[in-house]
């Protein structure tokens, strides 16, 4: 029953992720905590779970063919230094505070989006010169070690920045995230966390096998449904993920 619990949240959860740009830690970790595993050995299995979203939302997305490579190039050097530090910290530090932080951060972002009606509705590049450029790396990287360190929401980060500073469109932004941030960044955070502490190997298998579904079909949803659709998911999942972090 629990093996059978764990796929449907994870596909549930990555479904969304994937549509929406980020959240599937809203429903996977706490699952995974209240089936008995210490925050450390939780975050650290969600982390190498939630590598099969990038993985299946990868598969869907190079259909499409909408990554830039020198754009994907300058996002994994700017922000996978980021999360081997976020990973190498985070299991030394209470994290309470953090979250309620990150919390009202991510509320502000769904918040933010609500209230700028054509925010992302279509693709206008921006800040890709020399300066616009380090700004924007800069920021990347401290998302890096916001992903590396804390739970949920942080991909919502990402998907905002490269939409606010970059001028992607919502479905282009959520693309580079969901193949970068779920598949490079959390990979390298797994990885990060796997070598620092420990991870529940028997429960992967049904974490892995909804997360590889529930990012390919949530992918797929956000390639056909457009902007708009991709916009509202992405306030209401921003600010669900904001709530549930700042009540814990």
């Amino acid at each position: 029953m629990d093996q059978l619990l764990l796929f449907f949240v994870s596909l549930i959860a990555n479904l969304f992720s994937a549509f929406s740009g980020g959240g599937a830690g809203l429903l996977q970790l706490p699952v995974l905590i209240f089936l008995g595993l210490p925050f450390g050995v939780a975050l650290a299995t969600h982390k190498v779970a939630s590598v099969a979203l990038g993985v299946g939302a990868t598969v869907r997305h190079l259909r499409e063919s909408t990554l830039e490579r020198r754009f994907t190039l300058f996002m994994l050097m700017t922000g996978l230094p980021g999360v081997v530090i976020g990973a190498s910290i985070i299991l030394h530090i209470p994290g309470r505070v953090a979250e309620v932080a990150l919390g009202c951060l991510t509320l502000g972002l769904g918040l933010y989006s609500g209230s700028r009606k054509q925010l992302g509705q279509n693709y206008l590049p921006s800040h890709r010169d020399r300066r616009g450029m380090l700004t924007g790396g800069g920021v990347l990287f401290c998302l890096g070690i916001l992903n590396g360190s804390l739970t949920s929401g942080t991909g919502l980060f990402v998907t905002l920045w490269l939409v606010r500073w970059f001028g992607l469109d919502y479905k282009r932004a959520v693309a580079y995230t969901l193949v970068l941030v779920g598949l490079f960044w959390n990979g390298t955070g797994a990885l990060t966390l796997g070598m620092l502490g420990s991870i529940k190997w028997n429960w992967l298998p049904a974490l892995l096998a909804g997360s590889l579904l529930g990012g390919y079909g949530g992918a797929h949803l956000a390639i056909r449904q457009g902007n708009r659709w991709i916009k509202r998911a992405f306030e209401i999942i921003s600010i669900l993920v904001g709530i549930k972090l700042i009540i814990g």
